[in-house]
């Protein structure tokens, strides 16, 4: 229920938040988030991604490049209850046109209807088309793809080419920055009248240092007890303590030259989304954020291709994406104003996915549910160590036991 509280019936005995001085805004949408989905068959309880993402305010994740079996099944355990997690998309394993042991080989129409049919009865609503080599091959999904009523999300491999014919020939976005460091006016205004999608994924930039390594030069991550507490800490140490160090105009001349272009095309009315890659769950995504108002975006431009911009771009506006009567009831508390500072958005408090409340420090449910968050796996093990040795017992049998085992 939405409106102001003169006129908002609540009803007796709802628990009440109050979020007095705190700045409220729409779930953060990753739209292009690898969510850990590509695993060996088997489904945690817990999947540390989907709380650390939550953690961090993102209610949704379009992960562009997935293992079917995995990220659908889990996205249904997602929406069943039986696993708590954003709201997961997915266009399941690509449609990849170089040579390799999953080659999807289109050479006429009906290759791509079929391929399509497929993952569209998995759950996919989108497909990904990477690396199909000729143009009319990439035709063949879009028109597959239509006939169908998906959408497609290509990467154009960082090749300029097969971007620009991308653009011409009406993909959905392009995914992954443009391989060339300063757009032109030609460009631009081709880019303007498609109305394809832009999704720059400004952590792993091409042509340049990736943003992600900004971060970890400027801040100390491995002391962030929030990140650490959903995240394996060897996984957190093996990027963030032993990092690259690099001078500033590197960074000037990578992401923030691509989050520059990107503003650009935000100005004329391209779409531009936050996508984090999957780099590093859950802080990654305000990490994009920011990387686009460092690229000259306003901060409510930036929060724009965290909310509205991607449900727009991948059809969901009608649900999620702004805080509107009759939206589903995603949405994260601040304590702080990410129109005054933009990196207040790491300030949540509380994160709502579907109606349902979690502290996001603890990842608690705290509404109209009490449910502490189960232990995840390094919490229960004894003598966790900074590079994963989990366990008296387990280091014994690591470096050679009595028993005979190596």
């Amino acid at each position: 229920m939405m409106g102001p509280s003169c006129t908002a019936s609540v009803p007796a005995g709802a628990k009440v938040i109050d979020a007095n001085g705190k700045t409220i805004m729409p779930g953060l949408i990753d739209a292009h988030a690898h969510g850990n989905h590509f695993r060996s068959g088997i489904t945690p309880q817990k999947h540390w991604p989907y709380y650390a993402n939550l953690a961090y305010g993102v209610t949704t994740m379009h992960d562009p490049s997935a293992n079917s079996e995995m990220v659908f099944a889990q996205s249904e355990l997602v929406k069943t209850g039986q696993m708590v997690g954003p709201r997961v998309f997915s266009t399941g394993t690509i449609l990849y046109g170089a040579d390799g042991d999953f080659k999807a080989v289109i050479n006429d129409i009906d290759d791509a209807r079929s391929a399509l049919r497929r993952t569209k009865a998995f759950g996919a609503f989108s497909v990904k088309s990477y690396n199909q080599p000729r143009r009319d091959q990439r035709q063949m999904v879009i028109q597959a793809a239509r006939e169908l009523g998906m959408e497609v999300v290509p990467e154009g491999g960082s090749f300029f080419f097969h971007n620009i014919s991308m653009i011409l020939d009406g993909h959905t976005t392009i995914e992954h920055n443009m391989p060339v460091s300063f757009l032109h006016k030609d460009v631009i205004e081709l880019w303007k009248q498609s109305g394809t999608a832009y999704t720059p994924t400004l952590i792993v930039s091409y042509g340049g240092i990736s943003g992600e390594f900004y971060w970890y030069q400027h801040t100390n991550v491995w002391e962030n007890e929030r990140l650490l507490r959903f995240t394996p800490r060897n996984i957190i140490d093996t990027r963030s303590r032993h990092r690259i160090m690099l001078p500033e105009e590197e960074y000037k001349n990578g992401h923030i030259k691509v989050s520059e272009q990107a503003k650009k095309l935000n100005d004329v009315g391209v779409k531009v989304n936050m996508g984090a890659h999957g780099q590093i769950q859950g802080i990654g995504a305000h990490w994009e954020t920011w990387m686009m108002q460092q690229g000259g975006m306003t901060n409510h431009e930036a929060l724009r291709t965290a909310t509205l911009n991607p449900a727009q771009s991948l059809g969901f506006d009608n649900w999620i994406g702004s805080l509107v009567v009759g939206k589903l009831a995603d949405l994260i508390v601040m304590d702080k104003n990410p129109l005054e500072n933009i990196r207040n958005t790491e300030s949540i408090r509380y994160t709502m996915i579907n109606g349902r409340l979690y502290d996001a420090e603890t990842m608690n449910e705290i509404g109209n549910y009490n449910k502490p968050r189960p232990k995840f796996h390094w919490e229960t093990l004894k003598n966790w160590e900074t590079f994963g040795w989990q366990s008296t017992e387990m280091q014994e049998h690591a470096v050679g036991c009595s028993c005979g085992h190596n």
